[in-house]
């Protein structure tokens, strides 16, 4: 598929198909800002300029679609969303190529762009159409790889008779098989979703008829809905990602252990590993995963100074940037705030409870060890079906009410773990582990407790006690610094801030 096709499929989808003219304005704006920020601005702020346009510019239509409400309606802000994470990564690959080679770090050296790529080859990045609505999202190496068939060489020293197989003089490997599966796995999926849509829906939920079942089968209905609505978001990226594997795009090179050939480059859902999910990493790292590639790389890793481990600061700009970049609709703060705490809650039940189901040196599981991983999955995904509800129902008081006709579950355990973890339980727990386990696995256990925290999923932070412990040593070593070069640090006393308050007002308080 060349640059020129790629864009004029593209363009007959937005305007022919979807009569998106605003859409075509909407790409346009964010796409020729972002290339102009690039090409003309030459300061370490530039990334950084590129990002907050693209993000404004993003968060206008967002505030947009909210207030049309108009959910049949279709419109750009997806596209955008996908578009803003090609466009950010981009300038900061152009800012990459501008960098001292050596400066680098190995991410960053193979995506670099020492040359400000051509307004065609650009174009064509901007409009790939298998990955314009909906994704995935890819960085412009990958692209210009693909259109000069770099990515399909075969490395030096790899046997030829293991090659690929390919159609007459095409350089891409065929790729017909892998993307027809991933094709019908779609369309499979969006039939079920067409389906359980009719039975497990928003209405069905905030009706009275809900409260007519029982606890245990309004957890079961909340747990379909949420089924329901991943559905839709199974079937769409696996369409995308089949036509992204049969341009091509999708080729991740050769297997090393089986010799075949692999079409996972761009892979944005394991279906199975959510749905099979037994702690909350392992449910948010299968789902959107080209996104959470993107706020690693593109932000997590970039506000940390070269160096230093990231911290605090790192987390809280992923966490606003991954929530502004899904929207303003209450809803999904509640599923960010909540998913935050569960993922505190399971990583003590995985530290100082899951223990116990293993041997003293923490090889082997015990008999008892099957029992755990059943609850586990079973707490893991009624937890998560309460906590995505809002992401479903978007509003505050939707939200609340099916929140409160399940009386709040995931809330009131989540609160429940926390207060038995903050308490002398822990201790407890960490004294039988100690006394039961072997030398070795304590010493891994001090590693693990001691190791950087692990990169948020989704925004979110792994460890929120963690984070807020180093926010407070974050600014104690800021005012230390300061102290040393002489400047005076002094915090406002209840006086002092009264009287700015009433300063910004107008008038006493």
């Amino acid at each position: 598929m060349s640059t020129d096709l790629a864009s004029s499929v593209s363009l007959f989808y937005l305007v022919g198909l979807f009569d998106l003219w605003t859409g075509i304005r909407t790409i346009f704006i964010s796409s020729a800002g972002a290339y102009a920020i690039a090409k003309y601005i030459d300061s370490p702020f530039m990334p950084w300029l590129g990002f907050v346009f693209l993000m404004a510019h993003m968060s206008v239509n967002h505030v947009h679609r909210q207030f049309a409400n108009a959910p049949d309606k279709v419109d750009i802000t997806g596209a955008q969303m996908v578009l803003v994470m090609k466009l950010t990564g981009f300038c900061w690959n152009v800012y990459d190529g501008r960098l001292k080679y050596d400066e680098l770090a190995n991410f960053q050296k193979a995506r670099a762009l020492p040359q400000l790529p051509g307004l065609l080859d650009f174009a064509g990045y901007v409009l790939f159409f298998p990955s314009l609505f909906a994704g995935p999202s890819f960085d412009f190496i990958d692209y210009r790889r693909w259109i000069e068939t770099t990515m399909f060489e075969i490395p030096p020293g790899t046997d030829p008779n293991s090659a690929p197989r390919t159609r007459k003089q095409r350089k891409i490997p065929r790729s017909g098989t892998p993307a027809t599966l991933k094709a019908i796995t779609g369309l499979i999926w969006i039939f079920l979703f067409l389906k359980f849509s009719t039975w497990y829906n928003t209405a069905f939920v905030l009706g009275d008829s809900y409260m007519q079942y029982s606890f245990a089968r309004r957890i079961w209905i909340l747990e379909m809905l949420g089924f329901s609505t991943r559905m839709k978001y199974y079937g769409v990226w696996c369409l995308t990602e089949g036509a992204c594997i049969l341009s091509g795009l999708g080729y991740r090179g050769i297997d090393p252990k089986t010799g075949r050939v692999q079409w996972n480059r761009l892979e944005n859902v394991n279906p199975w590993g959510i749905e099979t999910a037994q702690n909350s990493r392992a449910y948010l790292e299968n789902w959107n995963k080209n996104t959470n590639n993107w706020l690693r790389n593109y932000m997590y890793l970039r506000v940390t100074p070269k160096g230093k481990k990231p911290g605090f600061r790192a987390s809280l700009a992923t966490f606003i940037t991954s929530a502004f970049w899904h929207g303003f609709y209450p809803g999904y703060y509640l599923s960010f705030l909540l998913a935050a705490f569960l993922q505190t809650v399971a990583k003590n039940f995985r530290r100082h409870v899951r223990p116990f189901f293993l041997t003293p040196d923490g090889q082997r599981p015990t008999q008892f060890k099957i029992y755990y991983d059943i609850l586990s999955y079973v707490v893991t995904q009624s937890a998560f079906c309460f906590t995505t509800a809002p992401f479903v129902l978007l509003t505050l008081p939707s939200s609340l009410l099916v929140w409160s006709r399940v009386y709040f579950y995931a809330v009131l355990g989540t609160a429940a773990s926390m207060a038995f973890f903050a308490s002398p339980a822990k201790p407890w727990l960490i004294k039988r582990l100690n006394a039961r386990n072997s030398k070795k696995l304590q010493e891994l256990q001090v590693q693990l407790k001691e190791s950087p925290a692990e990169h948020p999923l989704m925004g979110l932070p792994s460890d929120p006690g963690r984070e807020l412990d180093d926010a407070v040593k974050e600014i104690k070593e800021e005012v230390g610094a300061r102290r040393k070069r002489g400047a005076s640090v002094n915090m406002p006393t209840g006086q002092d801030m009264k009287r700015a308050v009433e300063d910004k007002l107008g008038k006493k308080i």
